[in-house]
């Protein structure tokens, strides 16, 4: 190599020294590189010199076959299919409450008492009349079987005891009116009334739960109408408890709303003291299901002119595969084909990659 440079060295001294020639100077100078390319051709196969290709580090994910699903994921809340407003059947004050808020009740359970003094009155002075009407009747009857009197009394008599009794029975009714009844078994989620409230009919005053009957209503857009069906697999998520719960699809409804251009579904809750109607639902029911099916991460798919493909990790290079790819869910994509069980898939450090590439994992 020294020999080289005083050979350079001395080339430029001789041509500094002539006068200036300069085609001469070039073709001097031309053979002068060729020697020198020559020699250090030369020694770097003497040496073994070789460039060296830079390696890029990378992260892989190895291909595995699972169980792929897709999801229609929707909004929706929690609702109680019993819970009611009791109210009063007929205007009154409110003499007496036999329940408070938080308490069980059952089917028919009397709730509160309006007053119904001026009822009762009636009631009592009807009851005069028929229990008479009763023992002049049996007293008539007696004789009519005996063949005494008139068959015109006999019915006369039979008609005033039938009228009392179903003016008594009218009057019963009425009664009941005056009582605030549970129609549902279950416990008392609100109660509004006070004693000497003044009430009138369809005026909101206690309200009824079970809480042991809940479901998740939701809207879904009409796009999905053939792929959501009754028994469908559904994951339900309430985000606010948290708490997640895997079901089927209990109702979906065949019938569009015009206005809305979506159709109801409703998933049934099991018995649990932490739902609570008009809490916030997340359901994520599966309209898509494969088995056996080999996903990557969608991050890791690229997209040329000539389609899709991804890099995998192939004896220390990254390798260049063509792939196509299916349906999208949850951040993983299906591959149809292009990839086999066992392929490592290079997810991170793919950016700059070309086919050949060194890499480290």
């Amino acid at each position: 190599m020294k020999n080289l440079i005083y050979l350079a060295v001395l080339v430029f001294i001789v041509a500094c020294g002539k006068p200036k020639d300069k085609k001469a100077e070039l073709e001097q100078l031309k053979k002068t590189r060729t020697s020198l390319d020559s020699k250090i051709a030369d020694l770097e196969k003497e040496v073994g010199t070789k460039p060296q290709q830079q390696t890029v580090d990378v992260a892989v994910t190895e291909v595995k076959p699972v169980t792929f699903n897709s999801y229609v994921e929707v909004q929706g809340k929690v609702d109680a299919q019993e819970n009611v407003q009791v109210s009063a059947e007929s205007p009154g004050v409110i003499t007496a409450i036999y329940v408070r808020a938080g308490q069980n009740v059952s089917k028919g359970q009397v709730l509160a008492q309006l007053d119904n003094k001026v009822l009762l009155q009636n009631v009592a002075q009807v009851q005069t009349q028929l229990d008479l009407a009763k023992n002049i009747f049996q007293r008539q009857k007696n004789l009519w079987d005996q063949k005494i009197g008139t068959e015109v009394q006999f019915l006369n008599v039979k008609a005033q005891r039938d009228g009392l009794e179903k003016q008594m029975a009218v009057l019963r009714s009425q009664l009941s009116t005056f009582r605030l009844k549970s129609p549902i078994a279950g416990t008392v989620d609100r109660m509004d009334l006070k004693l000497g409230q003044a009430v009138s009919p369809g005026m909101p005053g206690i309200t009824v739960l079970n809480a042991s009957n809940l479901r998740v209503k939701a809207e879904l857009a009409e796009s999905y109408g053939s792929m959501v069906n009754s028994g469908d697999d559904v994951k339900v998520i309430f985000p606010d408890i948290p708490d997640s719960l895997n079901t089927q699809v209990t109702f979906a409804s065949k019938v569009i709303d015009p206005s809305s251009r979506s159709f109801m579904v409703e998933v049934k809750l099991p018995p649990k003291r932490s739902y609570r109607p008009n809490m916030l639902a997340i359901l994520k029911i599966i309209d898509f299901e494969s088995k056996n099916t080999l996903t990557v991460p969608i991050n890791s798919i690229q997209r040329s002119e000539s389609g899709e493909y991804v890099f995998i990790a192939e004896k220390g290079k990254a390798k260049r595969t063509t792939i196509k790819s299916g349906k999208i869910s949850a951040g993983q994509a299906q591959v149809l084909s292009g990839l086999k069980a066992g392929d490592k898939v290079i997810t991170a450090g793919f950016q700059d990659l070309n086919d050949g590439d060194l890499i480290k994992i």
